[in-house]
């Protein structure tokens, strides 16, 4: 018979653990960050409700399929968490909401607008060869019919994926494209061939499908939102830091 005894896991083996894992310091952090969260929201008098928390909690169930309470304790247990931890977990998620509403709500906006640029996306398709000649003889054979620019990708490109892809790209930010082919790209009517353009990657011809004006869509306001919440939140870990030596033990 198996002794259940020695399968107790005790708090110092889970530190030990994180420790030997290089995790240590990163679930440290996260609390770290809940108590500048907690403090923080205390200063300013934000709380969040048993009625916010209960909602969340059914919403959770909702996106889980947990339709009975039985379905959810079961869950919590093949969690190895309570009833009360969950919702510990849901508070602290929910004050985290409010504090970044509080604190940078209504400077989204104004973010987005001076960054926009940084927004638009585009849909295209791209050959790279390490030849000007012919990447030349490649733009008058599209231009004339002779070749479409999906096989000229697909033969021609000396990249393995792009040529597997026929010179797709795919959608992007037009901050992960150079800058000097950025302008043009942005500033061309889809479906016209680009290029030559040289670069140090080699010498590039493009094709836009689709142009995709920045939008502060609701995924956009959140995910500017957790940004501006997640550097403030550092820094300011980072200041109270640096008022007292903390020791974790």
């Amino acid at each position: 018979m198996n002794d259940l005894s020695k399968l107790v896991i005790e708090p110092k083996e889970i530190v030990n653990f994180l420790k030997s894992e290089i995790s240590f310091k990163e679930v440290c952090q996260k609390i770290l960050f809940q108590k500048v969260i907690c403090q923080a929201a205390q200063e300013r008098g934000i709380i969040v409700t048993t009625q916010e928390i209960e909602a969340e909690a059914n919403r959770q169930r909702r996106e889980k399929h947990l339709e009975k309470a039985t379905d959810t304790l079961s869950w919590l247990t093949g969690e190895l968490i309570s009833l009360d931890d969950w919702e510990v977990g849901i508070r602290n998620h929910l004050l985290s909401q409010k504090l970044a509403q509080t604190l940078f709500a209504k400077e989204v906006e104004s973010f987005f607008l001076q960054n926009s640029l940084s927004f638009e996306q585009v849909i295209f398709y791209q050959i790279i060869v390490d030849d000007e000649k012919l990447a030349q003889e490649l733009y008058y054979q599209i231009e004339e019919g002779e070749i479409s620019f999906y096989d000229a990708a697909h033969l021609y490109d000396i990249d393995d994926k792009r040529r597997q892809q026929c010179g797709y790209e795919g959608k992007v930010y037009r901050c992960s494209i150079e800058a000097d082919i950025a302008a043009i790209i942005f500033t061309t009517i889809p479906q016209q061939l680009i290029g030559p353009l040289k670069t140090d990657r080699g010498y590039h011809l493009l094709m836009v499908e689709e142009l995709i004006p920045a939008e502060l869509s609701p995924e956009r306001y959140q995910e500017i939102l957790n940004n501006m919440f997640q550097q403030w939140l550092t820094a300011e870990l980072d200041y109270m830091l640096n008022l007292s030596q903390l020791q974790i033990r």
